[in-house]
Order: C-alpha cells, then sequence, then structure tokens
C-alpha cells in the first residue's frame, strides 16, 4: 500500500455492520453466506484522495482490494517514462488478484481518480478466501481471466504502436524520396514540354520534305518503343563519350548534354545517320534535340510512375500493418503480411545494404483466423535480424505449408533466417523471457520475442529457433484453421 493511502481502520478480524452492508452490494461477495462473509480475514478499510497511489508498478504485491466508493485508474509506464492511462475502474469492482496468483510484480501503478473508499485483503486473507469460498474463488478467477486476456492484448497493441513510433522516421524518409524525385521529375518534364514546343515552332516555319519527316518519324517511333537499356558503368561511359564526339563533330549544341539520354535508349550515331544526312545546318541539332527531349520525357515519366507507385506500396503496407486483425473472422495471406513488413522496414536493409532472399511458396493456404498481432511476429524476427547482421548482410525468409505430425491439419510454416554473430549459447534459454534483451542499453525493451512468443501462443502455433555464430533461423509453425471455442 502505498504510503499516500489512510487507514481508516486497523486489521480486524470482525466486520462491522455497515461495513458487512457496503460488501454484500458487491458483485464478488453477493453470493456468500452472512456467516461467510462475516468470517473474512486480514480486512482494513482505507481511503484515498485523488492522485494519491494505491500501489505501483513493478512493486511486489501484497493486496487484494474492493472498491467501495469512487474509482481507481489503471496506469502504466512505458520504456520510455512516459505514463499511459490504461483504463479506469468504477465502484462495486474488485481488483488485484492477477500479480497474486501469477506471482508476479504489479503489472500496473493505481492512481485515484476521485477520494475513493476501498477495503483492502491481507495476501493471507485473500488466499483464505480462495481456499474457503468457492463462489468467490469462482468470481475472482474469472476476472483473473478477463484481465490477464485483456492485459496480454493491451500490450501487444501498445508493442506494435511502438514498432510504428520506431519505424515512422524511416517511412517518412521512404515517403519523402519518391515525393521529392516526383517534384523534380515533373518539374524537368516542364522544361521538356516547353523546349518541345519551341522546336515545334520552328519545324511549323519550313517546309520538311518526306524524307525529313520519315526519318523524324522513325526516330520518334524507335525512342517511344524502347525502355532503359541496361550498361555497365564502363560501357555507359564509353558509349556518352563516343556519341557526343560523334555530335561535336556535326556541330550539335549541347551535344555532351544530350548523349547520356540519347545513349540510355539505345542509340548510336549510325542510327542518328539518316538525320545527319536529311536534316542540315541548324536543323540537324533541332531534330536532335526534339528526340532527346522526347525519351528524357518519357524516363521522366516512368520516374513519376514509379514513385507514385512507391508511395502507393508504402501506403498500403502500413495500412495492411497497422489495421490487419480486429477481431473479425477474416482469410489472411501470410505472404502478402510478411511483404507488407519487408516494405516498412526497408529503410533499415538499404542502410546496411543487406540482401533479403524470399522464397514465398505460390500456394500457401490463407490463415482464417480471428487473432491480432500476426505482422507483429515478422516485425520483431525482421527488426532482429536487421540488428543482428553487418553491413551487406543476409536474411532470408521462406514461407510453405506442411502437414502437422501432431493431428495433421496443415501447418503454415515461415523461417526467417540471417548470417549474424547469433545468440550467445547463455542467452538462449531466456530469449522469450519478458524484459530480457541481448542489445545494447536503450536500443532493445526486451519486450520484442516475449510477444512473439505470446501471440505464435494465441494462434495455437509454435515458434523454434537455432542459432550459432554465422546463422540464426527462427521457424513459425501456426495452423491454417484457426479453433475458437
Amino acid at each position: 500500500m502505498s504510503q499516500h493511502a489512510q487507514l481508516e481502520h486497523p486489521v480486524t478480524e470482525t466486520i462491522s455492520d455497515a461495513l458487512f452492508s457496503q460488501l454484500r452490494a458487491t458483485p464478488l461477495f453477493s453470493s456468500l453466506k452472512d456467516e461467510e462473509l462475516r468470517c473474512l480475514t486480514g480486512v482494513e478499510e482505507i481511503r484515498l484522495d485523488k492522485g494519491d497511489v494505491l500501489c505501483r508498478q513493478g512493486e511486489i504485491a501484497h493486496h487484494f482490494w474492493v472498491l467501495l466508493e469512487g474509482s481507481v485508474v489503471v496506469v502504466q509506464v512505458t520504456a520510455d517514462g512516459r505514463e499511459v492511462e490504461m483504463v479506469s475502474i468504477p465502484s462495486g469492482n474488485a481488483f488485484g488478484e492477477l500479480p497474486l496468483l501469477a506471482n508476479i510484480p504489479n503489472a500496473a501503478t493505481l492512481k485515484a481518480e476521485v477520494p475513493c473508499h476501498l477495503v483492502q485483503i491481507s495476501e493471507e486473507g485473500f488466499w483464505n478466501l480462495m481456499t474457503t469460498c468457492p463462489n468467490v474463488r469462482k468470481a475472482i478467477l474469472a476476472n483473473m481471466a478477463k484481465r490477464l486476456q485483456k492485459l496480454q492484448s493491451t500490450t501487444v497493441q501498445q508493442e506494435k504502436m511502438a514498432s510504428l513510433g520506431t519505424l515512422a522516421a524511416g517511412l517518412m524518409h521512404e515517403l519523402n524520396n519518391p515525393g521529392t524525385a516526383a517534384k523534380r521529375a515533373a518539374s524537368q518534364l516542364r522544361s521538356n514540354l516547353i523546349r518541345m514546343h519551341e522546336l515545334s515552332s520552328k519545324f511549323s516555319k519550313i517546309d520538311l520534305s518526306h524524307e525529313q519527316k520519315q526519318c523524324l518519324h522513325d526516330l520518334q517511333d524507335y525512342t517511344l518503343s524502347k525502355q532503359s537499356v541496361v550498361m555497365s558503368s564502363l560501357e555507359q561511359s564509353d558509349a556518352e563519350e563516343n556519341l557526343a564526339e560523334w555530335m561535336e563533330g556535326a556541330d550539335i549544341e549541347n551535344a555532351w548534354k544530350m548523349a547520356p539520354t540519347l545513349v540510355s535508349v539505345g542509340l548510336k550515331s549510325r542510327d542518328l545517320e539518316c538525320a545527319r544526312a536529311e536534316f542540315p545546318g541548324s536543323t540537324f541539332s533541332d531534330a536532335l534535340n526534339w528526340i532527346e527531349a522526347l525519351a528524357s520525357s518519357m524516363q521522366l515519366v516512368e520516374t513519376i510512375e514509379e514513385s507514385i507507385g512507391r508511395v502507393s506500396d508504402l501506403v498500403v503496407a502500413v495500412k495492411s500493418y497497422a489495421y490487419e486483425g480486429k477481431g473479425l473472422k477474416q482469410a489472411i495471406d501470410v505472404n502478402s503480411s510478411i511483404h507488407a513488413t519487408l516494405v516498412i522496414l526497408s529503410h533499415k536493409m538499404r542502410e546496411k545494404e543487406i540482401t533479403v532472399e524470399k522464397d514465398f511458396s505460390s500456394d500457401l493456404p490463407s490463415l482464417q483466423c480471428e487473432c491480432m498481432g500476426l505482422n507483429q511476429i515478422w516485425t520483431n524476427l525482421l527488426d532482429n535480424s536487421i540488428d543482428a547482421v553487418g553491413p551487406h548482410g543476409k536474411i532470408s525468409v521462406k514461407t510453405w505449408a506442411e502437414k502437422s505430425p501432431e493431428d495433421g491439419h496443415t501447418d503454415l510454416c515461415i523461417r526467417i533466417a540471417d548470417n549474424g554473430s547469433g545468440i550467445p549459447l547463455e542467452s538462449q534459454s531466456h530469449i522469450f523471457d519478458t524484459f530480457f534483451t541481448t542489445k545494447p542499453v536503450g536500443v532493445g525493451t526486451g519486450l520484442g520475442l516475449g510477444i512473439v512468443h505470446r501471440i505464435v501462443d494465441q494462434f495455437g502455433g509454435t515458434i523454434r529457433f537455432t542459432s550459432v555464430p554465422g546463422e540464426t533461423q527462427f521457424t513459425v509453425r501456426i495452423p491454417a484453421q484457426q479453433q475458437h471455442a
């Protein structure tokens, strides 16, 4: 009990008539016989002022409480020290059984929202109540099951939001890059259109022969039909130098500026001989400027399309990540779920120039489930692999389906492996423990793999791992058809 809580009456062996009536009115004790209720031991009445602390997160639990008047707020302290209000407990409720039954520290801090009147039962009195009153025991265990389920769901969601927060800066960078590229390409495209308009005006003032029109038409068709040619750096440099020198010899303006674009669509000097023969003087330069502007414009349109596509992929991935699973029965494509997570984490992999090998089964069944948090499994496993490997490291992801050795049903199997330093042997038995981490202080919270284990268990699956220096593998097996009561 916090030092702020005021003890109204000392521990009593008998209950006053007034307190008897108040306890009788609570759902927990309403079914007790009078003599059973009168025999409650280790009972204190306490009062809290607004803001007083009843117990603190992380402290060893020693009491069970019944809230007779007022309301108590449940507050959790996050890894970065922020206090987050989780839920408010109204009067008439009993609480505090979870840490006593599970033998764990208090999972949250309890504070009075308004002045409160409570009954505090000692740990000894609580266990006496559990052993002598079957109806109360049943009610307490039911409450514990509900709270434990809610706590697990809340913890998973908090870890998920924490991961999204960690990824937010990278996502902004990811969105900014294609946005900037598209803006720059659009600006250059505008300049090309103005240049093409000026060249069109020039051509409109001269009479082009049939041969000139045909040559220009053929070059336009060639340019519009070609995609960017892939060459080595040396090959590209040589090709650009040869074409630029040839154009300079033909008195072409901006020869060195135009050469890279013309080379990128595969044009060589021999392809431009028809234009050199048909367009005398400055008109040859105008003709090549037109072709270069056309080729450049096509490349800029591709850049804009790729940029918008990249933004769309990110939006879809984040939406899939954030909203996957809402407690509704649904069919989840595990391959798509992993792909979305890879997209979100791609900036971290590019920073270390990590190679990702994907071997996704083309006939992987959908996961039929109501559970949430599937993508949190991939996030934590992949994020750990990214941290584990060095620059130019390798991560592999494989999915497949096989029959369960236990019941013959189909299991979805996912293996995530890396060639990092591995998990130290002395740490391997603890990696699924809450708050255990091998990462430096400030880098890891120790929640990740504990959350992963819990989510996999909720899906009715298993997670196994092997780790030696240079190779760590995590294998997740989840039944394709989820069984729910």
